[in-house]
Parts: structure tokens; C-alpha cells; sequence
């Protein structure tokens, strides 16, 4: 429906036949639709088809709270940001509404005075999906006035009102996400009495603001994010929140080459001009085979995580290394070697948390051994007998006590057939 044909007053969206409906109703309804068309739910997230995708589906198709545990770098808020598209293209909401109320169903002050004033003739204004997704980066210093809100006392000696009048509140982001979507990113960093004020919105909506109690029929879907409590140390999520959080989901790295690759491709920045840069496939597998290996070494702390940005960073160095190569020759035109992969050095040293027996050998080494260990794994994948040959001849020699000199079945030829000439 186009802007100008959508209902502008109380009166003529109630003539249009809308029904008020819960924003998880919404998600849910939007959600059964994508399903059935068979379009993907969730754009350009790889390797979690079979794991959380799915529970993400099954928690908003029950009208769940989510909550992502998972170590950095996997995805966690781009696929929350993508709830947003479950939602529709506009709802209507109060004119000049800061909680984004429902014509049919207003809940702030401003809101109720209004319609009760104007009626029917209650101006519509209509607010995009975009708009209806709010997100917080939690940090030790967030307070119950960024979340929830604060009292203005400015505007209560203005208007003369007191301080338990909820015309003095100065709302926070949680309410003036008012039926959309908000997400707390890094939960267990909130300081636990601001964790009981996202309990008492999820279950009991109402807030207690400077003392004075708020009743708020908040209608948002809440999202959260955090790492494993073990790895942060820097605070957990209490126990009545979690326990109200319905569904709690468990993010990993690709289990499978071919996604890191996928998800290296999709987010990595290629393109060069005046310049074409070949990429042999087996150099390109070696970049995304460092993080496998980094969440294998023993030097790295694997209760941090190696982030899928490490291989982004790393291919991105790669191909500008090749760049500057050939801008130092004048060429239009070079190959990615083995070489060029220790350019990426930075991008590696950046991204890894090391244990005590790394910080020991140094991020350099550390660094320059996983770049090895990477391009071993991909000469074996490409040779795989080269190394059981290496063994056998080696065996030969124990067995044979001649540790100077190897003697195989090609060398039996070649001696025959030097006898044969000497005869």
C-alpha cells in the first residue's frame, strides 16, 4: 500500500479492517509465510542450516525471548538483526508517539490523551520495519535510565507535576522499542540489578523508576547475546533472567572447510582495480585452514574463541599483498603464491588470545606456526602418500640397520638394470 493510500486518522484505519496484533504474532504469521514460500528465513549466515537455524525458527514460532551463547565471531547479532525482516513492511502507530503506540490499543500517556481528545479524527503515522529494531551493546556502566528510563525533574517543575506522574518520565530505549524488536548484546556484562529490570519487563511489566513503580504492557520480542559465562569473568546472567529467557541457543564455528571458505567469501572486500589477482584454490583453502588450526592449538586459549574475522582479515592482507606486488612491477595481472600468505601475519597476531605457554613462544611464532600447519594440512590433502612414503623408508632403514642410504623398490630397478649393462 502505497503512503498516500494508507489510512492517515483513527477513522479511517478502522474502516480499513485493521487488526491489532502482538509483535510475536506478527513474527510468527510473517515467518509461517516464508516458510511455505520456500525463501530462506535468514540471509547470508552459512553452516547453521542444520543446528540454529532451526531452533531459531522453533523459539519465534513459539513466541520465545532468545538467547545466543556462543564465543565471538559467530554470527550471533547479524542473525538476530535479520528478525527484523520477519516483521511487516509498516505498522500504524500514535502521531507523535514516543512508544510507538497502537491506534487501537494505546498504552503511554501522551497516547491515551490523545485519542481520548481527538477520537476518530486521531492522526496515523506509519513506521517502517528498519525502524522497529533497537539494539544495546552492554557494558558494566549501562544504567536502568539508558535501558528503561529516568525521571525529568525539568519537566515536572515545568508542568508542575509530581514525581510520581508518569508524564515526568523520560523513557529509555527498552520503551520506546514499543512493538518491535530489542536485542542486549553481551548480557552477562549488565550489572545484576540492572538484569532485574529485564526480568521485571519480561514477566511482570512493570519497572520501578527512582523508587516510584510504572506499569508498562510493553509488547517487544527480547533478544540477548552473550559468550560463555567461563570465558567473560566478567560478570553471568542471574538466574531469574535466564530462567525467563525461554529459549537459550548454542552458536559454534563451521564445523566444514568449504563454509569457513563460504562465509570468508561472502564478507571478505576483494576487489581490486586495474588489477586481476589470481587465487589458486588450494592457497585459498590454506587462509581459512589457520582458524581451524588456531582452535586446535594448544598456544591458543580456546575458551576466547577464534573469530571467523580472523580468515576475513587475513584473505583481505593476502590479495592486498599481491596488489602492491604488482604495483611495484607495473603488471595488471599476478597469482596469489604460498608466499604471500605470511602477509597476513597481522591479521593473525590480532585475532588469537594466547595461554601461558603461548604469551611464552610470542603471537609472532605462534602466528607463523599456524600459517605452517595450514599449508602441511592442504599439502596433505593434495599428496596424501607423500608423507606414508617418508615412513616406510624409514622403517626400511631400521630394519635394514642402514640409516645412510634408502633402498626401494626403484632403486631394485635401477640396480638390475645396471647389472644388466655391466654384463
Amino acid at each position: 500500500m502505497s503512503e498516500t493510500k494508507r489510512p492517515q486518522t483513527l477513522a479511517q484505519l478502522k474502516a480499513s479492517g485493521y487488526a491489532s496484533r502482538s509483535v510475536r504474532d506478527e513474527i510468527r504469521s510473517n515467518l509461517i509465510a516464508r516458510i511455505k514460500s520456500g525463501k530462506p528465513v535468514f540471509e547470508g549466515i552459512v553452516g547453521y542450516d542444520q543446528t540454529v537455524i532451526p531452533q531459531v525458527i522453533n523459539a519465534l514460532l513459539s513466541r520465545h525471548n532468545i538467547l545466543l551463547m556462543g564465543l565471538r565471531g559467530q554470527a550471533k547479532t547479524r542473525l538476530l538483526r535479520q528478525i527484523t525482516g520477519l516483521l511487516d513492511e509498516y505498522i500504524p502507530i500514535v502521531a507523535g508517539s514516543e512508544l510507538n503506540d497502537d491506534p487501537l490499543n494505546p498504552i503511554s500517556l501522551f497516547a491515551r490523551e490523545r485519542v481520548a481528545e481527538l477520537g476518530d479524527n486521531t492522526p496515523i503515522a506509519w513506521m517502517p520495519r528498519a525502524e522497529r529494531y533497537r539494539e544495546k551493546l552492554a557494558t558494566p556502566d549501562v544504567s536502568i535510565a539508558d535501558l528503561i528510563g529516568d525521571l525529568d525533574p525539568v519537566k515536572a517543575a515545568t508542568e508542575r507535576l509530581s514525581f510520581s506522574h508518569e508524564g515526568v518520565i523520560n523513557f529509555g530505549i527498552i520503551p520506546r522499542t514499543n512493538r518491535g524488536v530489542f536485542a542486549v548484546n553481551e548480557l552477562p556484562d549488565l550489572q545484576p540489578r540492572i538484569q532485574v529490570g529485564l526480568f521485571n519487563i519480561l514477566e511482570e511489566k512493570d519497572v520501578q523508576i527512582r523508587g516510584f513503580p510504572v506499569r508498562l504492557p510493553l509488547d517487544i520480542l527480547l533478544c540477548f547475546t552473550a559468550n560463555p559465562e567461563d570465558y567473560t569473568n566478567r560478570g553471568s546472567i542471574i538466574t531469574p533472567l535466564k530462567d525467563r529467557i525461554e529459549s537459550q541457543i548454542i552458536t559454534h564455528y563451521p564445523a566444514d572447510l568449504d563454509d569457513a571458505i563460504d562465509i570468508t567469501d561472502q564478507e571478505a572486500w576483494t576487489d581490486r582495480e586495474d588489477i586481476e589477482i589470481v587465487m589458486p584454490d588450494f592457497v585459498r583453502r590454506i587462509i581459512d585452514q589457520i582458524a581451524f588450526e588456531a582452535r586446535n592449538s594448544e598456544f591458543v586459549d580456546q575458551a576466547s574463541g577464534v573469530s571467523a574475522r580472523l580468515p576475513i582479515a587475513a584473505y583481505e592482507n593476502v590479495i592486498s599483498n599481491v596488489e602492491r606486488r604488482a604495483a611495484m612491477n607495473g603488471t595488471s595481472r599476478d597469482v596469489v603464491r604460498i608466499l604471500d600468505v605470511y602477509s597476513a601475519m597481522p591479521a593473525i597476531t590480532g585475532k588469537i588470545e594466547l595461554v601461558y605457554e603461548g604469551e611464552q613462544e610470542g603471537s609472532q611464532r605462534v602466528a607463523d606456526s599456524l600459517i605452517g600447519k595450514a599449508i602441511r594440512r592442504e599439502f596433505e590433502a593434495l599428496f596424501p602418500s607423500a608423507y606414508e612414503k617418508k615412513a616406510s623408508n624409514k622403517r626400511r632403514r631400521g630394519e635394514r640397520g642402514r640409516e645412510d642410504f634408502v633402498f626401494d623398490e626403484d632403486d631394485d630397478a635401477n640396480a638390475e638394470t645396471v647389472a644388466d649393462e655391466g654384463s
